[in-house]
Formats: structure tokens, sequence, C-alpha cells
């Protein structure tokens, strides 16, 4: 641990990317995170220098990726489906199952040292989800969770009729995260007919829009999910 703690938190927005570039990116930040980390285990405390934190808001081409707990076979579409549906697939290194990201959609890539923070990957999955049903509620939509499941919800204490508005899957390693959260805004919710979402097949999917029965300002939205995530994690932009 940094004998001083850093919340100073680097937003970066890298709009519309490639989900492959985009997990490059994080990847590489996560390596000289980590890298620092043990650097700094070999110096004195007066000596070491403090981990960086970055939140990072783009959206990606259509793609499914799938956890590695997951099963291929949540995946509904072969090789051809998914050229005929302009999509791509990846495994990769995160925990959950299989979801979409596609445009329309807010995916927020925190990469904190939780050292900064708190050392608790409950209560960090539970401050993102805080944060979109806060953000849920700026529109006037009640959100919330189920318990047992991961992500944010509408009516999630109706089995006929809860629905997910926001997915979440993460990694963690010497409490340095990455990956996050996809938060459906003006979502084709058309791409989770594909797939059998975060492996749960008795409940439905939904967007802000879908909700309000109109498209959203995404920026706008952004900037509301990005403050509050600011005011939970108390982070100091810079």
């Amino acid at each position: 641990m940094n004998h001083l703690l850093n919340k100073q938190t680097q937003f970066v927005d890298l709009g519309l990317i490639d989900y492959q570039e985009a997990w490059d990116y994080q990847e590489k930040l996560f390596k000289e995170t980590v890298d620092l980390k043990i650097q700094n285990r070999k110096l004195p405390t007066t000596d070491q220098n403090p981990t960086p934190n970055y939140l990072i808001f783009c959206q990606h081409p259509h793609v499914y990726t799938l956890g590695k707990s997951g099963r291929e076979e949540n995946l509904l579409l072969d090789q051809e489906g998914l050229g005929q549906k302009h999509a791509t697939f990846y495994k990769i290194n995160r925990g959950g199952d299989i979801t979409y990201h596609g445009p329309g959609q807010i995916v927020g890539y925190p990469i904190l040292d939780l050292d900064n923070f708190f050392t608790d990957i409950h209560q960090y999955l539970r401050l993102l989800e805080e944060a979109v049903i806060m953000t849920c509620t700026d529109y006037g939509i009640t959100a919330g969770r189920i318990e047992g499941l991961t992500g944010v919800w509408i009516d999630g204490d109706d089995e006929t009729k809860a629905r997910k508005i926001c997915a979440l899957g993460v990694k963690a390693s010497r409490w340095i995260t990455m990956h996050g959260f996809a938060f459906n805004v003006n979502t084709d919710l058309n791409y989770f007919g594909n797939i059998v979402p975060c492996g749960i097949d008795d409940k439905a999917v939904t967007s802000l829009a879908q909700e309000l029965g109109r498209p959203l300002d995404i920026k706008e939205v952004e900037l509301k999910i990005k403050a509050h995530l600011a005011d939970l994690f108390e982070f100091e932009w810079v």
C-alpha cells in the first residue's frame, strides 16, 4: 500500500472505439499500475510514488464478450451469424458470463487502485451499481438490485417484470481494477436476443430510452453518471 492515498483520477473519453483497442488500452494502464505497485514495495515508504486512477468511458461497435466463468453456448450465433449482425466476439479475462456492447451504451472502465479508496470488491461493485441507480433516479426511473445477482435492475422485486438496465463484470488483481459496467441508454436491445444475457435466461433487458419512450442525449447521461461516481468514490479529477 502507498504511504499516501491518492484519490486523483483521470477521466478518459475514448468515444466510439473498437473493443480490442479499448481492451489493449486498459491492459496497458493496468500493467503500468501493477508494475508501479510492485516497485513501490521495494522502496522505503518515503520514496514510493502514488498509484494513478483512471475512469474510462466509451462506446463499442457491436460486440459480444464472454467472461471467464461464462459458457460459450450462451452465444446463440455462429461465425456466419456474427458476420450478418456486423458483430464480433471475444473471450475476455473479467468475471461473469456473456454480454453485449454496442452504440448507444455507456461502457465504463474504472482502472483504480482500491488501496487508494477501500479494499473491498463487494463494496466496489455496489458503488458502481449505486451510480447507475442514482442516474436512473435523475430520469424518474426507480432502479435497484436483485439479491444474488450483479447489475442494476428495474422491477427487480417482480420476477415477471424484472429487467436489467446495466451489467457489471470486473477483474481485480493486487486491488487494481479493470473492465467495469455497461449501461444501456439508447442501445439496440435486439442484439441481446442473440445471447443468454449474463447467463440468465428468464429475465429481460431494457434501456433508458426503452423505459422513457424517447432517445436520450448520451453525453448528458455520461455527465450525470460521472458526477455520481465522483461523489461516491470521492474522486479528485485531474
